[in-house]
């Protein structure tokens, strides 16, 4: 099995296709004003975005996005207008993240985990 997709609300689609369009993501499907799908920049996995009349309550959805270039990408961003909600910075579980918030409020981490993604020290070793 493979993580094909991950699909999260939005109460207007126009905006929100902007906003990831400025985060690198590819748009391969506009059906306005119900549905969107990217391409992510790298690997096959693939965003999308569906209209809704409401949102989460609580903490919302968070979204991981990795990024080999890290600070190179959220200065890139911070040009472009985009603002986060913490800098980048390594976190006790050995990856390094920058948090923001789409335009629908939903919590996007970009974050390089290197090694530590798959590997970290307590990785659970099956015994076959």
């Amino acid at each position: 099995m493979n993580l094909n997709q991950i699909t999260i609300p939005s109460l207007d689609l126009t905006k929100s296709i902007s906003f990831y369009e400025k985060l690198g993501l590819k748009l391969i499907v506009k059906s306005l004003p119900h549905y969107a799908r990217f391409e992510c920049p790298n690997g096959t996995s693939t965003f999308s975005i569906h209209k809704t009349v409401n949102l989460p309550k609580g903490e919302g959805i968070y979204v991981y996005f990795e990024c080999e270039d890290l600070e190179e990408q959220v200065e890139k961003l911070k040009k472009m207008g985009i603002k986060f909600d913490q800098e980048p910075t390594l976190q006790k579980w050995l990856w390094k993240e920058a948090r923001l918030k789409d335009v629908d409020g939903n919590q996007l981490i970009l974050f390089y985990g290197g090694e530590n993604r798959l590997n970290p020290p307590w990785r659970i070793e099956n015994n076959r």
